[in-house]
């Protein structure tokens, strides 16, 4: 495996610090001198802030780099700022919440286009649990990363008319032959609790509301 728990924990510390620095200083940490070399490839990363209790979560914000682009350590402390203050979902993360949410990182593979003849195929070569797509339509584009269909307990149908909404196009788009569809995997490292331990796939620790 590329990374590691011991690159998830320091990378989910990294995008904590970033967003305590930011919200209470208005400061933009610098990359930590004892990043470890492999953070500095370039990667896509997303970073998701969540408000948790009793086990439920909700979801408060989620903002990433989808293409590899940027040192992965770079891209996330960019997007855990951005997931706090610029998801256009939410208004911005307040100090008082800083102790209520759990960060969770999703290091991504580069995106490859989904090809079919049929939109129908897209049933069989989509797997739920390890495949996160990307819909694009002239400049209409949306994107679910692999734990949601997870955590909703969605089939690939439903993972597909949920990812048209999430562009704001409309149920069933995904069959339009003209509409591209990509797909990607992620290595997801967060937190189970508010600055509590910090695990691998942290969504099947808690259930969304």
């Amino acid at each position: 495996m590329e990374f590691t728990l011991d690159d998830g924990i320091f990378l989910t510390k990294i995008a904590r610090d970033a967003i305590e620095n930011y919200i209470k200083n208005h400061i933009v940490i610098d990359i930590p001198k004892n990043t470890p070399e492999k953070l500095f490839r370039k990667r896509g990363v997303f970073v998701t802030l969540n408000t948790i209790k009793n086990g439920h979560v909700n979801l408060r914000g989620c903002i990433g780099r989808p293409y590899p682009d940027f040192p992965l350590i770079r891209a996330t402390i960019d997007s855990a700022i951005d997931s706090a203050v610029n998801d256009p979902r939410f208004y911005p993360l307040s100090i008082d919440e800083l102790e209520h949410i759990v960060v969770e990182i999703s290091i991504l593979t580069k995106p490859i286009l989904i090809e079919v003849n049929n939109p129908n195929e897209y049933l069989d070569k989509i797997k739920i649990g390890e495949d996160g797509l990307i819909i694009s339509k002239g400049w209409l584009k949306g994107l679910l990363l692999p734990q949601v269909p997870v955590e909703w307990k969605w089939n690939v149908k439903e993972f597909l008319d949920n990812l048209c909404m999430k562009a704001g196009m409309y149920y069933n788009c995904w069959k339009d032959p003209n509409i591209k569809i990509y797909k990607f995997n992620a290595i997801i490292y967060g937190e189970i609790a508010p600055k509590g331990k910090i695990v691998e796939n942290p969504h099947l620790y808690y259930k969304r509301n």
